[in-house]
């Protein structure tokens, strides 16, 4: 039964993905003045649903090769290293993200012992 339901919530899943991806083709074709037919709208749908599979299964061996349960960004621009611009593309977008998070919500870098006892006893002294 439970297998039943993941299969149509996948199926589900799947239609709307390829009736978003149509719809965006559709608007780009119209906005370039073209014209797409039936069949490559279809194709493209389903080339656009395998990549993306393709792709949520490279995340997941990402993060699982960096012993994380979750994939975070850079998982995300590691994926895109074939493409150079679509990389730095990323890496401006995550840059831009960083710099919108408030100080207080960033993660902070953990200090090991050593480096903790080093900085407590340097004093530093800016030049005036």
């Amino acid at each position: 039964m439970e297998r039943e339901d993941d299969d149509s919530v996948s199926e589900l899943l799947r239609d709307r993905f390829r009736l978003s991806t149509i719809s965006v083709a559709e608007a780009e074709a119209k906005k370039n003045d073209m014209e797409v037919t039936e069949p490559v709208m279809a194709c493209i749908a389903d080339l656009a649903f395998k990549y993306t599979e393709q792709l949520a299964k490279d995340l997941e061996l990402f993060s699982q090769h960096a012993s994380r349960k979750s994939v975070n960004m850079e998982d995300v621009i590691l994926s895109a290293h074939r493409n150079e611009h679509l990389a730095m593309a990323l890496r401006s977008f995550c840059d831009d993200l960083k710099a919108k998070e408030p100080q207080s919500e960033r993660k902070r870098k953990k200090v090991s012992k050593k480096e903790e006892k080093g900085t407590t006893s340097a004093v530093h002294i800016p030049d005036v």
